[in-house]
């Protein structure tokens, strides 16, 4: 097998991740496998059983997020799922009992209100706390699990990861991070102590906007085995093919990364100066609030930038006025992105917040796009 995790560069290590030593006449990257059940006499032993618990296509790819997450650690292991949501879930409902209580973000994926009530509905005590200001420490006691989000979607927030672990772990609590939005080669939950590392793979880490999927990653042990049952009793798994174009996508990784986050940070700046746009964020700017705890724990800023437009009629027309960047509700993609999020109503922002997705264009014809847009807007 072909181990990426013996590189340093992230670049390598994306085009590398998870392909299995070669083979003469083979594909580098083998192609999806296609399987309900497999050929298995006698006693059930060996890998491949049945296709709702494993597959030769999840497992390579598998194998690949998992030397993203946590390079050279083998005691890593890693799980996909059918979506974001079941790999949220599935961390969730498998180590939560009644009786149990859990720390969410206040500020968190507009979803996780739906999930608070399922737990509540279970029995859970959730509390909450926002993001910013490592404020869940302050309701952390007597927790069974702390689940963070950081930055936050949508308003960019950040928390000192490795600070709220000590102090979880200190009171007998797991901690799971949702590392959506920075990626792997962002920010990487498990080296700075978390438990978990859960993310939405339909996001940045395949970044074509064409599939759903998604991840926990974890040491080896009881917890890890608690969510591979918890996958197998709701059957939340990945297709073979989501899984194979997702492994094929991870080798543009660094490059995508590199150039959107390149881009989010100009875009940043250019919106700055303009005087109808308030409260900026991106946690790569300076003089951003979370700019200080983000430059600690990550290594690259993300591409999204929120910001908030002075009305909703506002925010409705520069969105119709844009030409390069599609009004839609995900991110990560290398097509840009925006919208007003407020139309949801799960997010607690203002009207005229706009989440902007930066994507690969040319960063001179994205910000004359955003600025021409602006100006439009305005009349």
């Amino acid at each position: 097998m072909s181990d990426s995790a013996e590189y340093d560069g992230d670049g390598t290590r994306a085009v590398r991740a998870g392909l299995p030593e070669p083979v003469k006449h083979e594909p580098t990257l083998p192609g999806p496998v296609f399987a309900a059940h497999f050929h298995l006499p006698g006693d059930p032993t060996g890998p491949y059983t049945y296709g709702r618990d494993e597959n030769p296509t999840w497992t390579l790819l598998e194998r690949a997020v998992g030397e993203l997450e946590a390079p050279g650690q083998k005691e890593v292991e890693t799980l996909v799922f059918a979506s974001g949501m079941a790999a949220i879930s599935s961390v969730l409902f498998s180590q939560l009992r009644a009786g149990d209580a859990v720390v969410l973000p206040r500020d968190g994926y507009q979803v996780l209100p739906l999930v608070r009530e399922q737990l509540e509905a279970y029995g859970v005590e959730v509390r909450t706390a926002p993001t910013g200001g490592d404020a869940q420490l302050d309701v952390l006691d007597g927790a069974r699990l702390l689940w963070i989000e950081t930055p936050s979607n949508p308003g960019l927030d950040v928390c000192d990861i490795r600070r709220l672990v000590e102090a979880a772990h200190a009171r007998g609590a797991l901690v799971a991070v949702d590392n959506t939005l920075a990626t792997p080669l962002g920010q990487r939950p498990l080296q700075l102590g978390a438990d978990f590392s859960v993310a939405s793979g339909t996001k940045q880490l395949t970044g074509h906007g064409d599939i759903l999927l998604g991840y926990v990653a974890g040491r080896r042990g009881a917890a890890m085995t608690a969510v591979r049952r918890w996958r197998k009793i709701v059957g939340a798994i990945p297709g073979p093919m989501e899984a194979w174009l997702a492994h094929r996508s991870l080798a543009t990784l660094q490059l995508r990364v590199d150039r959107q986050n390149a881009t989010a940070l100009t875009v940043a700046e250019a919106l700055r100066e303009r005087p109808e746009v308030t409260g900026l964020r991106y946690p790569g700017l300076p003089d951003d609030p979370s700019h200080k705890v983000a430059s600690q724990q990550m290594r690259r800023f993300g591409c999204v930038v929120s910001f908030t437009l002075p009305t909703r009629a506002r925010a409705e027309r520069f969105l119709e006025e844009l030409r390069l960047v599609d009004d839609a509700t995900s991110f990560g993609g290398v097509r840009s992105t925006a919208e007003r999020r407020g139309r949801w109503g799960g997010d607690a922002v203002e009207e005229g917040f706009i989440r902007l997705s930066v994507g690969a264009e040319d960063p001179a014809d994205l910000v004359a796009d955003l600025l021409r847009a602006l100006d439009a807007s305005a009349d």
